[in-house]
């Protein structure tokens, strides 16, 4: 069935990967018209022409209709991709959306030290992103968005897995204090040079079965790169 999660999904949290999302919001995202007409029989691939085609990013509106975010988002939640395919969006920077919607969905799903160590060096991201609300569009930063995922409790409407403190990580040894990425203002960062588009992603896993994933992945970006910069 559509709603349905796929078979062999593992749980996370102890619990059906879907049911992270609170069940009037899943509802209203199972009746919603995208859910219906662009999620539809998505996979880690297809998916990524509707992550970059993306405007905003944002939890319910208006009548407590949800946004293209958290469709996107319940949608890997049922589909449950590899964690190197995650890796792989996380990393395409050059399509912030996409990157946003990563981020969330790691921090959802991914063990605490892992969400650390996979979203911190976003905090040097400082793109915009339009964030949709009840009322309207607000102005937000990627560096924003993922302070908020690491502290707050809920994000996008969605009331978010707890994580322990950084602080504990690092008395536990598990989080070394190193990896911590040195503070920058956006005022320095305009300074850099721009984020390069690039025409395929680096193969940057190792391991056989991870190469494969990696290369389909980087396939299917190639070309929804294509025709993002054709329109």
């Amino acid at each position: 069935m559509a709603n349905t999660t796929v078979r062999g999904a593992l749980a996370i949290h102890g619990q059906n990967p879907q049911f992270l999302v609170e069940t009037v919001i899943r509802n209203r995202i199972y009746e919603s018209t995208y859910w219906k007409e662009r999620c539809f029989a998505l996979t880690a691939e297809t998916l990524i022409d509707q992550a970059i085609a993306m405007r905003h990013i944002g939890g319910v509106y208006g009548n407590q209709r949800p946004t293209e975010f958290l469709c996107l988002l319940l949608k890997l939640l049922q589909i449950q991709p590899e964690k190197e395919i995650l890796v792989e969006y996380l990393q395409a920077d050059e399509f912030k959306y996409l990157r946003a919607l990563a981020a969330m969905y790691i921090r959802m799903t991914f063990s605490t030290a892992e969400v650390y160590e996979l979203l911190e060096p976003l905090l040097k991201d400082f793109r915009k992103l339009r964030y949709r609300t009840m009322t309207g569009y607000s102005l937000t930063y990627i560096d924003e968005f993922v302070d908020q995922l690491l502290n707050d409790e809920r994000v996008c409407d969605i009331i978010l897995p707890r994580i322990a403190k950084r602080a504990i990580l690092e008395e536990n040894g598990e989080r070394n204090q190193c990896g911590r990425p040195e503070p920058e203002s956006r005022e320095e960062s305009q300074h850099k040079r721009p984020y390069a588009v690039r025409g395929r992603l680096a193969i940057r896993l190792a391991q056989p079965v991870a190469v494969a994933v990696s290369f389909r992945l980087e396939v299917a970006l190639s070309v929804a790169q294509s025709k993002y910069i054709a329109r």
